[in-house]
């Protein structure tokens, strides 16, 4: 398929990938998240608000590395331990943010990839089992939806949620 061909779904997958069209965006579910409420558990959920955010910056990062691996080779993750923090409660006083910015930086870096013009959204990589750039890119935009979704629900269930 010719990359002039491709341009189409790689502006739908951009768009995809940046959400909003069918829920709440990131930066919707993350914006003005209360400092007091990032480490609470509410009854009968598993996970912070904390723990949620980094389990997607986890997730993003690990399909980032795995779809462009860095030097050395990508780095298998242990599931499900690698991919969620154990504390419920963000280490230090900056993790929230940090952590915000990093999944804004990797998905940057990930759409960058979509983007290029030689990608080949089809073509399996040569290491995984026949994953591509389309399945990370699909990958993605979906794990982030529904963690996104997790996030809304908790921020109603403490009552701190007023999409504006």
């Amino acid at each position: 398929m010719a990359t002039d061909a491709m341009e189409p779904l790689k502006q739908q997958l951009k768009a995809l990938l940046e959400g909003g069209q069918a829920h709440a965006t990131f930066e919707d579910a993350v914006k003005d998240f209360p400092v007091d409420k990032r480490a609470v558990v509410p009854e009968n959920l598993p996970y912070s608000a904390w723990q949620l955010l980094e389990h997607m910056r986890i997730t993003q990062k690990d399909i980032l590395d795995f779809s462009a691996p860095p030097t050395g080779g990508y780095q298998h993750i242990e599931w499900p331990k690698g991919y969620w923090p154990e504390s419920p409660e963000p280490p230090y006083p900056g993790s929230w943010d940090n952590t915000v910015a990093a999944i804004r930086n990797d998905l940057e870096k990930f759409q960058a990839l979509v983007a290029n013009p030689a990608a080949d959204l089809f073509k399996p990589f040569r290491w995984g089992q026949g994953q591509n750039l389309l399945r990370e890119a699909l990958l993605i935009a979906d794990h982030s939806a529904y963690h996104l979704g997790e996030i809304v629900l908790l921020r109603r269930l403490l009552g701190i949620w007023k999409k504006s």
